[in-house]
């Protein structure tokens, strides 16, 4: 098929884009025009696009060409409110637009699992997003992968230097079922040609059972070959900061986005990325589908190796 992929310069928008080549797409990578030579995708095409403004992407991007499917892996950068409204809505809608009008008859969206509860002005701007491409009349398949590999590397260099592991808590308030680029670029490949990924939304895990922030932190200690050591970090400390922040970025607004950062760390400090009951607000482990070959500590050893290199996220935590 010949399929338009925005947001490909992410990790896994990248992976996404190899998976589609590897499966003999045609693959055409829209990326900002800042970006410029910089990006390059073996087997794909790049053109530089914004698609933050609709004239650019149907003039640069698109070009007047048709399209069997677009998949869309754009994200806010670090989920503040004008960031989110910006990208994970008004710029999904402009893509939305411009495919309705390359004739694109498959729309897939790498969206999360944490907009089933949502508190925070990314996930609003997200679920706003996927409300209209539902009601756009396109085919869809909607994305909601749990935690990323990357988002949970964060303390591998702390414990390797004999530093203890931070947990909220006891350390077994959340659960997930964390999942790598390759598996998950795999899994939004092949929306393409499953028809049971269809016109649905899509929760997605990586493989194995669901692991808590202590078990992450047990798994890397044996691997290193140490004792255990935790350190525990108070919920209410980022209940407070954000609390504080709030209060400042009334007349400071650069602290009411500190503020939201904080309110971030405390919604993935406290809350699970598993698929929810919605009438019982429980979070469900055996209900969320799980996908792929590579478990997060299979990752770990590789990082711990150098066969791999960790990329933080923006919503990283620690």
């Amino acid at each position: 098929m010949r399929v338009c992929v925005v947001g490909a310069t992410g990790t896994i928008g990248r992976a996404t884009v190899a998976a589609l080549v590897a499966h003999g797409h045609d693959v055409v990578c829209i990326v900002r025009p800042a970006t410029g030579s910089a990006a390059s995708f073996a087997g794909a095409t790049t053109r530089q696009a914004q698609v933050t403004d609709p004239a650019s992407l149907a003039r640069d991007g698109f070009c007047g060409e048709r399209f069997d499917a677009v998949v869309s892996c754009l994200a806010s950068r670090n989920g503040t409110p004008v960031d989110a409204w910006a990208i994970d809505h008004a710029a999904n809608l402009n893509v939305l637009h411009a495919a309705s009008q390359a004739g694109v008859g498959h729309f897939i969206l790498l969206s999360a699992i944490c907009v089933q509860k949502p508190l925070l002005a990314f996930q609003h701007a997200k679920l706003a997003f996927e409300a209209a491409l539902i009601a756009s009349g396109l085919c869809y398949s909607i994305v909601r992968p749990t935690a990323f590999f990357k988002s949970l590397s964060g303390q591998i260099e702390r414990v390797k230097a004999g530093r203890p592991f931070l947990i909220f808590g006891d350390g077994e308030l959340t659960a997930c079922k964390p999942i790598s680029d390759a598996d998950l670029a795999e899994y939004i490949a092949g929306c393409l040609n499953t028809e049971d990924r269809w016109n649905r939304i899509l929760p997605i895990g990586g493989p194995g059972d669901a692991i808590t922030p202590r078990q992450q932190g047990e798994a890397l200690f044996a691997i290193l070959g140490q004792q255990p050591r935790f350190r525990a970090v108070p919920v209410a400390l980022l209940s407070t900061i954000a609390a504080v922040l709030g209060a400042f970025g009334r007349i400071i607004p650069a602290l009411a986005t500190k503020a939201e950062l904080a309110r971030i760390g405390r919604y993935y400090a406290t809350e699970s990325m598993l698929v929810r009951d919605p009438h019982t607000g429980r979070y469900d482990a055996a209900a969320t589908p799980s996908t792929g070959s590579q478990t997060l500590f299979d990752y770990y050893r590789a990082v711990l190796d150098g066969t791999a290199a960790p990329e933080r996220g923006d919503h990283a935590v620690f």
